[in-house]
This record gives structure tokens, sequence and C-alpha cells, in this order.
């Protein structure tokens, strides 16, 4: 069945898509479009295969000790089973901030990392909650989702700095009517790669939203994500966490909830549905299925 943020993926997906056609053809034709696309494609590839292992790297991550957490292989074998999926490798990060994150190409190649904080914070409920929402990312090919929107960003991105060169180099000598249009143009180059980033983050948005929707229902207990992520929000509030690297913050986007405040307008910019409505839904699927 289709659900709602599927058509959502699909329709932003498709001004994402749009956007770099036109921007590509009024730039340099096809040619122009294919060059920008080829680049941003060998660009994000590099990322889609070997993401696994930098994320991992990154945050100091080690393979999860199945005999001290033989709960949480147990719990992530009964959820690979009601998916479908293989088992994916299970690793742990160290440090008190409670969260977890999923990684990797295809169900195939899957990782799945906690952290010791959220190990420790949540109940054994709750974690499976968590557990099934980074699952349901795996099994939605979430990952491959997000290297296709980047490398449409990315190609908006080299495009238009394209545009805006050319137009500088070959802004003198002109007349006024060409350098009219080619002030038109510039400002085109300049607005649409920031209307394909908020795109991106929209998707991103949208692909948290299903995350939750098929962990929940797979786990059928809406009430224990809710609960994990309830608890998460409440750390994100007593504690002023700020991203402490460049590195750090470009990989939030794959944890469960984005680690560093966002505020006011801010939110427009986030990789993540505010956690509010989050568990404002959960908890909606939760009434429904009792019904």
């Amino acid at each position: 069945m289709i659900s709602i943020n599927q058509v959502k993926t699909a329709f932003l997906f498709s001004i994402l898509g749009t956007l770099a056609a036109l921007l590509g053809y009024a730039f340099g034709g096809p040619h122009g479009m294919a060059l920008a696309l080829c680049i941003a494609s060998l660009t994000n590839l590099l990322t889609y295969f070997y993401a696994d292992r930098l994320v991992l790297a990154m945050y100091r991550a080690t393979p999860l000790s199945q005999e001290k957490y033989q709960t949480i292989y147990d719990t992530v074998a009964d959820l690979a089973s009601h998916m479908n999926m293989p088992m994916p490798r299970l690793y742990l990060v160290p440090g008190n901030l409670p969260n977890a994150f999923a990684t990797g190409r295809n169900p195939e190649n899957a990782v799945v990392a906690v952290t010791e904080g959220i190990v420790s914070l949540l109940e054994p409920h709750e974690l499976r909650g968590v557990l099934a929402h980074e699952m349901a990312h795996v099994k939605n090919r979430d990952i491959l989702i997000g290297t296709i929107a980047a490398t449409l960003a990315t190609c908006i991105a080299y495009i238009a700095d394209m545009i805006r060169w050319s137009l500088f180099w070959g802004a003198r000598g002109k007349d006024s009517e060409n350098r009219g249009s080619g002030a038109g143009l510039f400002i085109i180059a300049l607005i649409t790669p920031f209307i394909a980033m908020l795109i991106q983050l929209a998707i991103s948005r949208a692909r948290e939203y299903a995350a939750d929707e098929t962990g929940a229902e797979c786990c059928q207990d809406p009430l224990a994500l809710a609960s994990a992520l309830r608890k998460l929000q409440g750390d994100l509030t007593s504690h002023e966490q700020r991203p402490p690297s460049t590195a750090m913050a470009s990989v939030a986007s794959l944890c469960i909830v984005y680690p560093f405040r966002n505020n006011g307008v801010l939110n427009l910019f986030s990789t993540h549905p505010p956690l509010h409505k989050r568990i404002e839904r959960l908890e909606k699927m939760a009434m429904l299925n009792q019904k």
C-alpha cells in the first residue's frame, strides 16, 4: 500500500528533477545538464558505497558485543524476520548522547548503530521501537533515496556555479539588453540551489515520517517509539547540544533524532521533522490500531 509519505517523496523528486533539467538546459542545453549530472553522480556514488565505513569511523563505533548485548541481538533478529530482510551488522557508539542510526547501501550491507546513552536511557520496548525505525530506513531504501536526492541537488549547484562564472566572465562587452537578460539568469542561478536544498531537506523529513510508520507497524507498538522519542526530546531540551565538528553535523541526518538544537526558523533547514509532530502521528496511529 502506497503511503502519503511515499507520494510526497515522489512529488518532491519530480520537482527536484525538473529544476535540474530546466537549469541545465538553460545553461548549456542537454550537454550542459549531462555534464553536471555526471560530476554529481560520481561524487555521490563514492559516498553511497563508502558512507557506512566513513560514518562508523567518524563516530568511533565498534562492533556490538553479542555476549554483553544479547537482548539487542535477539530484538534485531526478530525485527529482521518480520521485515523479511537480512540481519544487519550491529555497532556501539561510545558516549552518553542518546541516539541511533542506520547506514549501508542496501539490506545486505546494512549497519545499525546505537549509542551507549540510548541503551542506558530507554526501556527494552522503547529501544525495540527505535531499532525498528532504523531498520525501516534500510527496508525503505532511504540511503539510496537520499543519495539520489543529493545527486540532483548537487547537479543543480554545479550548474548554478557554471552559470554564475560564465556570466561573470562574459559580462564585459555585452550590450545593455544582454546584460539585462544575464542579470535575470544570474538571479535564477542564485535562487535555484537554495530551492533545491529545501526540497532535499523536505525529502529527508518525509523519509523520517515513513520510517516511523514502517517501524511502528513492524513492532506493532507505535507508542513504544513515541515514548522513546519523548525521552530523547527531554534529553535535547535539558542539554545544549552543539556539533563537535562540521563532519559530525553533516552525518547527523542519519540519526533517529537530530542531536543538536534547531529553534524557530532553523526548523525549516532541519533534516528531521519536529519531534512533537512525530510523536503526535505515532499516537494517532496507535489510536487507529485500537479501533
